[in-house]
């Protein structure tokens, strides 16, 4: 099945194709596989890490396993050591542009490359979160949160360094030219990652000093969500907490649970699957070596999260628990 999608003016057609997970034919029994992530200090970063590493396990592969920490460059450079282990394939967790010459070294050893949300020529198949229906969705949920009009504050560092931030945040901006009553505030915000919540707590403190009470609707984190707990934060230490509302991606457990609070500010958010997103990946490993051709693109379905009660429902549907 093909969809449509208008990113930046283009109109992109992508392919989606969601494998079973019950495939008794695979096996990656005497391999070895390479599995590189960028760090595990983020949940999302370590669940789709726990996710492949487990399945090559499971279809009775031998996993190498090397954590960037982190550090793009750091990650990129353990690709190296993959290539000299001479690992039967790759599958490689994030990143940024750093990776290319490192993947275009494994093709060239004839080992084959399986993304995780990096897009790449080099790599055999990536597996990812549909980003074209998230950023879509967070832009509805966003609109309909504010009834079509307010001014909105963006967190956008990532953009220009990492495609699926480009995709998620280009969308959700795409959706809102529809809404003429609603203002995205410039200059937008950059978070960073370390310590992403105590900085965003910080910033959003010196955009309310900036922005007194009526004068700001909305604050949304463009690409992932762990800002957004220090932007609750800093709403709640200002008594803003009922005049500004947020939204942000990812909905990990920590996230729903602040969203699933009574009157919580956080009423929007769209949930990812990133153990089911390595797990995949990992399967489509064992299904290249099977001689099956993949697609390029493996797209994951995600899970619109709007208000408390979806907080508590979706919290539940990914085995995270009751909030109830």
């Amino acid at each position: 099945m093909k969809n449509a999608y208008v990113l930046a003016g283009v109109v992109a057609s992508v392919a989606f194709a969601t494998p079973a997970l019950a495939d008794d034919h695979l096996t990656l029994e005497g391999r070895t596989i390479g599995v590189a992530v960028v760090g595990t200090q983020h949940f999302w970063d370590r669940e789709a890490f726990n996710g492949a590493v487990d399945t090559v396990e499971a279809l009775g592969g031998t996993v190498r396993a090397v954590d960037g920490g982190r550090d793009n460059q750091v990650h990129a450079d353990n690709h190296d050591i993959l290539r000299a282990a001479g690992v039967d394939a790759v599958i490689s967790i994030l990143g940024d542009g750093a990776v290319e010459p490192k993947f275009e070294a494994l093709r060239a050893a004839d080992i084959p490359v399986f993304t995780v949300d990096h897009p790449s020529p080099h790599s055999i198949n990536n597996t990812t979160s549909d980003n074209y229906y998230m950023g879509t969705t967070i832009g509805r949920l966003m609109a309909d949160a504010l009834e079509g009009e307010g001014k909105v504050a963006v967190f956008n560092a990532f953009e220009n360094a990492l495609r699926i931030c480009a995709i998620r945040t280009q969308l959700w901006k795409y959706v809102l030219q529809d809404y003429p009553g609603i203002e995205i505030l410039e200059p937008e915000l950059a978070e960073e990652f370390a310590n992403a919540p105590e900085d965003a707590r910080r910033q959003t403190l010196d955009l309310l000093s900036q922005y007194p009470e009526g004068e700001l609707d909305a604050i949304h984190v463009g690409c992932w969500d762990q800002p957004a707990i220090g932007v609750v934060q800093a709403l709640e230490e200002t008594g803003r907490d009922d005049d500004v509302i947020v939204t942000a991606l990812d909905a990990g457990p920590d996230t729903l649970e602040i969203m699933a609070e009574e009157g919580s500010p956080f009423v929007a958010n769209v949930a990812q699957q990133p153990r089911l997103i390595g797990t995949i990946s990992a399967q489509n490993v064992a299904r290249h070596f099977a001689g099956e051709t993949l697609l390029s693109q493996t797209y994951v379905d995600v899970m619109p999260v709007d208000g408390r009660d979806g907080a508590i429902e979706t919290y539940g549907e990914l085995g995270y628990g009751s909030l109830e």
